[in-house]
């Protein structure tokens, strides 16, 4: 996901996201939502949460 899609969705749960960067504001969406804030810390390319709207991104993202 673009960072200016993840901006508009931070906006909406009232979080200024002018100086993260994008695997900071996801997790800061996450806790807001009530959820892990696990983005990016999938160890060995595995997460049991597939219907988190950050999967694909986060599974990305964790093999960096």
């Amino acid at each position: 996901m673009h960072i200016n899609e993840i901006r508009k969705i931070a906006k909406n749960f009232g979080i200024s996201s002018s100086k993260m960067k994008k695997p900071e504001l996801i997790r800061a969406i996450q806790r807001k939502e009530g959820n892990f804030d696990c983005y990016g810390t999938a160890k060995e390319g595995f997460c049991s949460q597939s219907n988190c709207l950050w999967f694909d991104d986060c599974m990305t993202e964790s093999k960096k």
